[in-house]
């Protein structure tokens, strides 16, 4: 499995490939909105900057931004057994739990629309939770970045944090649980591959309060029912992304009930292959 990490930077786009680090002058949109964008980029790097390795560190740590440009950001929903329970207890007061046990195993899947690029944050970058909600998590989610064609080109870390409070009331209130400033994490780069990422992948989460450690796990992404290039062509069956798009495709870590996050938690996603996402938690008010 070769890999390319894309960083998107304030001034340039860096490329990490077999222990070098390129500079490319590059509009992000372009650059990345192509099939075979692999094949593209390892044609394209013998021409590109050349620059040594803590140069390159020191931009990612001073001008790392999220893996972004004008990319909507969709997440699918109920795509593990643990998410589809997790969905159904918290729902069971308003009476919707029935709603996601039916997802689970339709043909069609769930998919909503998560984000706009300014409501995403970046790798060390803070995302708040909602001052109306009681009750607010992080899921950690492989995230696909989709071509304008439909095809996989990359994969990076998402942060889909999520109001369950506001789900569980009434499921209608979907859209306000999952869209508001800040609702999402992205990064810390854009992993390009010359094969699908593997099934034994791993995502890890860990929430952290004044270093004090809250909760913790991890989970193979071959415990997903639904096939990544499956959630792709549903989601292009009813829309065009000209510059291509995101799709989070789903949770299988989810804290206890009694958990809630609070101001200044730490939330650290790491997928194999990727790396970790970094963000702090703030109250929006």
């Amino acid at each position: 499995m070769q890999i390319i990490r894309l960083y998107k930077t304030a001034a340039t786009l860096l490329a990490f490939h077999d222990e070098q680090y390129y500079s490319i002058k590059a509009d992000w949109n372009s650059f990345v909105n192509r099939k075979e964008l692999f094949k593209n980029i390892l044609s394209e790097l013998p021409s590109q900057t050349r620059i040594d390795k803590a140069t390159a560190e020191t931009i990612i740590a001073n001008e790392l931004q999220a893996p972004i440009a004008t990319q909507e950001v969709w997440a699918a929903g109920v795509t593990y057994f643990r998410s589809r329970t997790a969905r159904m207890e918290e729902s069971e007061v308003s009476g919707g739990a029935t709603f996601y046990d039916k997802v689970y195993v339709a043909e069609r899947p769930e998919l909503f629309f998560k984000a706009t690029p300014h409501r995403v944050s970046g790798h060390k970058e803070v995302v708040f939770i909602r001052e109306d909600s009681s009750w607010d998590v992080p899921e950690p989610e492989l995230t696909l970045f989709v071509s304008s064609h439909g095809t996989i080109e990359g994969y990076t870390v998402g942060n889909d944090m999520s109001s369950r409070s506001i789900e569980g009331e009434n499921p209608l209130y979907l859209p306000q649980a999952k869209v508001y400033e800040k609702c999402a994490g992205l990064g810390p780069c854009l992993v390009v591959t010359d094969t699908p990422i593997p099934p034994d992948t791993l995502i890890k989460m860990s929430i952290f309060r004044k270093e004090d450690l809250k909760y913790t796990d991890s989970v193979p992404i071959s415990q997903m029912k639904r096939g990544h290039q499956e959630l792709v062509d549903f989601l292009f069956k009813g829309c065009a992304f000209p510059d291509g798009c995101y799709l989070m495709t789903g949770t299988c870590l989810v804290p206890d009930n009694n958990f809630t996050l609070q101001d200044d938690d730490r939330v650290e996603i790491s997928i194999d292959h990727i790396g970790t996402l970094i963000n702090e938690v703030q109250t929006l008010h």
